[in-house]
Order: structure tokens, then sequence, then C-alpha cells
């Protein structure tokens, strides 16, 4: 505890207190129905929607990551979660305002929206504890253990120690989160996001300034040109131990043209879902939706990341003997060491900050599937209550019980967490090829219940053929190709279509009652009625195109600007500018101005 001095304390104290008073705040608001709970009554607009989405996906660990992706390829490492820009503006585009029209309370109440029959109840149920309380729990696992290494490397203490103060940590995140519902949640993610982006930027500047590093230039001229590459390169082999980020043309293709849409994984889903699809549900209004995704593309991908990527790159310099394994360790040693008393408190909180809005929404999220999607749809039916203003109240008093259970059982999990690390990884790999029946389930009438509850299972028996089978027929190169991903997304595509195909139909009452009230566009002629004008397409895929360019341009002209690269620089800002305007000429025409 020795690296705080007293003003530090009090800033950590003083913020950490403002947190709970802001959540608690919003008490009375949260406490009306579901919708007030979970969704914040439906009337965010779209820049605390946005920022929320940001500040949830900025986790405790994710500066470290980038630090550590730095060490291993430099900038280009950072492909990794770069090339997901390109489904999360299809979400932004083609679902946002659909989500929004639905007006459902969660992703899951979808699936009896859309579905019909004793198989889309199944799914709702199970899904319910499997994304809400299963998977939920693991990521919460994964947050904490991140929160406790910082602890551990910032105050040099051991792991019991830190285990303990983020239990703590996290017993005041429920107590606020289980109290404030979404509202409350999303105002407290605006002043925590402002506050870690602005310590992350001040670090960014101290440690570029100090005399080891000396400025860009001195960077640039102590570190290896191969590190400040933004872009990697096609090889023969991917992701070598150290080096500029090297991708096969099996792994290119992978992930250019199958990850970003074949893939689910939290936070990231296909077509939206998860905390994505709540805050987006939760907006006031169609508009407000795709802005506010629009938004968090905007932040996530290319404002975001450059303060992580500096420190990240003059941790090489100022810790030039950390072993790559340790070198996330790099950012929380740049905090310890150079940053002035105040500042120090500042950042910590900036960490605590991004800690806490990460946790407040994992609660709150996966309370609401347990609340809705299983707890009111199966044990504790509507009109088991004297009337729907009781069923309302009882409803919100599960939410914040099951609220305290997720934390409950996520403290568990974390305790474990060295134990299902591989189990969740297997879990999020296994999500390959789902994500085209997550697409186009509102794009296509002839997806069911089946398709989704094949698409859901099949990638787990392809994981255990492309790792257990296929290696006694077929040679290494295939594997270093990114072949068995690719292989479990054809095999999983190949049995949802078939499954399709050997069942039923969506119920056409169903189908028709879903059409009317989300107009959906796509192939639904079967279900439009006759005179009904089919929704135009055409226009949101220049918008998703144009969104992608002008984003990555964005992306990549701030960080010609920062290394000094005119020329790059000059190029990208022109390259931004058209895609600027082809964006909002397209935005124009497809009518996202209501």
């Amino acid at each position: 505890m020795a690296n705080l001095e007293l003003l530090d304390w009090i800033i950590l104290v003083a913020c950490l207190a403002g947190f709970i008073i802001i959540g608690i705040s919003f008490r009375a608001k949260a406490g009306n129905s579901l919708s007030d709970f979970f969704l914040g009554g439906r009337n965010l607009p779209w820049y605390i929607a946005g920022v929320s989405m940001v500040a949830t996906t900025f986790a405790a660990d994710t500066p470290l990551w980038v630090t550590e992706k730095i060490a291993q390829h430099g900038v280009s490492g950072n492909w990794l979660w770069w090339n997901m820009l390109i489904g999360g503006m299809l979400t932004t585009f083609f679902f946002a305002r659909l989500w929004r029209r639905a007006n459902i309370l969660t992703e899951l109440e979808f699936l009896e929206l859309r579905y019909s029959g004793p198989v889309a109840r199944l799914l709702r149920g199970v899904k319910s504890v499997y994304l809400g309380l299963f998977l939920n729990t693991i990521i919460i696992g994964w947050v904490n253990a991140a929160l406790i290494s910082i602890l551990e490397v910032f105050f040099e203490i051991p792991y019991q120690t830190a285990f303990w103060m983020v239990a703590g940590a996290m017993v005041l995140v429920a107590v606020y989160s289980s109290v404030a519902g979404l509202l409350g949640i999303a105002m407290t993610d605006f002043v925590q996001f402002v506050i870690a982006m602005a310590g992350c930027i001040i670090l960014a500047v101290i440690v570029l300034d100090t005399p080891e590093v000396g400025g860009v230039a001195g960077l640039k001229a102590k570190l290896p040109a191969w590190r400040l590459d933004l872009f990697p390169t096609i090889s023969g082999v991917s992701d070598v131990a150290v080096g500029t980020f090297s991708l096969s043309a099996g792994a290119f293709f992978s992930y250019i043209v199958l990850q970003w849409w074949a893939s689910w994984y939290p936070g990231n889903e296909p077509g939206g879902g998860g905390y994505i699809s709540q805050r987006m549900m939760s907006a006031k209004d169609e508009k407000n939706a795709v802005y506010s995704s629009l938004f968090f593309q905007i932040a996530h991908y290319c404002l975001r990341p450059w303060p992580w990527i500096i420190v990240g790159l003059c941790a090489l310099v100022l810790y030039p003997d950390l072993p790559i394994e340790e070198s996330r360790k790099g950012f929380i040693m740049a905090m310890r060491d150079y940053l002035p008393t105040g500042v120090k408190g500042l950042l910590l909180v900036g960490f605590f900050s991004a800690y806490m809005s990460t946790i407040s929404t994992q609660l709150n999220w996966g309370a609401s599937y347990l609340t809705n999607d299983l707890y009111k749809r199966f044990i504790k039916r509507e009109n088991e209550f004297e009337s729907e203003a009781v069923a309302e109240k009882a409803y919100v008093k599960a939410g914040r019980v099951l609220t305290v259970l997720i934390m409950i059982v996520g403290l568990v999990v974390t305790s474990q967490i060295t134990m299902i690390d591989t189990a969740a990884q297997f879990l999020i790999a296994s999500g390959a090829g789902l994500g085209m029946v997550l697409i186009l389930r509102w794009y296509w009438w002839r997806i069911n219940a089946w398709s989704e509850l094949v698409a859901t299972l099949a990638p787990v028996l392809g994981l255990v053929i492309a790792n257990y089978v296929l290696p006694q027929w077929l040679p290494e190169e295939f594997f270093a190709q990114n072949g068995a991903f690719i292989f479990t997304v054809v095999f999983t595509t190949v049995v949802w279509l078939i499954a399709t195909y050997v069942t039923a139909p969506t119920d056409k009452a169903t189908l028709q009652s879903f059409y009317e009230k989300v107009k959906p566009g796509g192939w639904w002629k079967p279900i439009r009625r006759t005179g009904d004008k089919p929704v135009t397409v055409s226009y949101l895929f220049v918008c998703w195109l144009s969104g992608v360019v002008m984003v990555y341009a964005a992306l990549f002209l701030i960080g010609y600007l920062i290394f000094q690269e005119w020329m790059p620089f000059a190029m990208w800002s022109g390259v931004f500018l058209l895609s600027f305007w082809i964006l909002r000429w397209g935005m124009h025409k497809a009518d996202f101005s209501r």
C-alpha cells in the first residue's frame, strides 16, 4: 500500500463513494417495473447508451492485454480484435433499429417472438441459465482475476489480500447494481469511462515524455520499425512468437471472410446480442439505437486504444528485461513508477472504474435473463399475481436477489479461475458457425428454432472432429492455415441448413406477427401480405461498408498523426473524409433520421 500517498487515497475513496451515490440516486426510477430496472425505462439518449457500451468493454484487463500483444507483435498485434469491426458495423446498420423495434426486454425474449413451439421455449430456458449464469460468471471471473493481478503488482501484496480487496469491490458494485438498475449503471458508466480514459491519456503523455523514452522521436529511435507497423503481414505461417503479426493465407481468409460473421463471442455477437442489444433496446427510439451503436464502433476501435498502445510501446523501452510472458505487467509498473501523487490515485480509480462498469453490466444483464426468461417465464408467471403492478414489483425484487446470486457465484468462479480457463476458451471457440443463424433469423423467414438449436450445438461436435479426428488424416499445414476453424464453420453451416429443411417452418401466424412488428428486410415474400412493399436493404450495405472504411481510416490517421508520418496521415485523412461523406449520404437514403 506504500505506493499511494494520502492524496491518492482521498481521490480513490471519494470517487468510489461518488459512484455508489450516483447509482443509488436512481433507485426510485429502477423499482417500478422490469423495463425500468433492466432497460432504464427505454429512454436512454444515444450518447449515454453508446458510452455505456464502450465502458463495459473496457475491463480492467483490457489495457494489459493490449500491452501483451504489443510486446509480442507490436501495434499490428491489435488486429486480433480490430478485425471484429466488420461485424460490429453490421450490427449498427442492419440490426440496431430492429432490436429497438422489437420492443422486448431481453435478447432471449426474441426467441419466442420469432419462433414457435416447444423448441423455442426450450432454447429460451436453457440459454437463460447458460448465458445468464454459467458463461456470465466465467466472464466475471476473468475480469476479477485481472484486477487481482493489477493489485498484486501495483501494491506488491499477496494473492489472498488482493482477492479479498476485489471481493469487497464486487460487493459494492452488486449493491449499486441491484439498487440502481440499468439507468443508474449507464449514468455511472458515463462518469467511470471519462475518468478511466482521462487517466490512460495522462499516463500515455507522462511515460512518452520521460527521459528514458524521449518523446515520439525517441520511441521510434529506440524500437525496431516493425513494432510500429499498423498492418500484419501475409506469409506462410500465422502468429509468430515475436515479430510483426503474421497471418497465413488461410488465417487471413478466416479473419476477413469468415470470423466476423461466423463466430459467436460475448460482447461481439453477430447481429447484436448480450449487453450490446440491451443498450440498443434501452435507447429512447430507433434513431438513438443506431447512433449509440455507431458511436460505440468509433470509440471502441479508433479512439480508445491509442493511449494503451502508447503505454505498451513505452513499456518496452522502460522495462526491456521484462519477459514476454509477463509483459502485460509493464502497464501497471508504468503506473506505479512514473505517475505523480494524485494522478496515480486517479488512474487507479480509472482501473476500478473500468472494472466496476464491466461487472455492473454483467450483473444486470445476467440477472435480466434469469428474471425475465427463467423466473418470469417458467417459475412465477404474471397471471399468478393479483395485479400487474404487484407482479412488476415482485419481478424487480427477484432481479435484485438474482443480481446478488450472480455476484456470489462469480466470486466462487474467481477463486477457481485457473482451473476453468481452458474450458472457458473452449466455450468461446465452440460458437464457430452459429453467427449466420443469428443474422439470418431476422432476414430469412425459413430459419426456425431447430436451426438455432442445432447451430448452437453443432460447433462443439465440429471442434471435436477438427481437433481429434482430422489430425489423423490431414497434414499440419491444414491447421496452420486456420483449417480447424474453417472446418467447424463449414460443418456447422451444413448441419443447421439440413436441420432447417427437414423440420417444419415456424408457425405462419408467429412469422406474420413478427414481420408486421419488426418489418425486417430480406427474404420474407411468403409471409408478406399482398400489397406490402418489401423493405429495401441496399442502402444499408452502403452504410455498412462506408462505416467500416471510415472507422479504419480514422484509426490509421490517428496512429500516423501520433507517429508523425505525414504522407500516410494525409492519405488516410482523404479516405476518411470520402467515406464519411458516403456514409452520410447512405444514412440519409436509408432514413436513419427518425
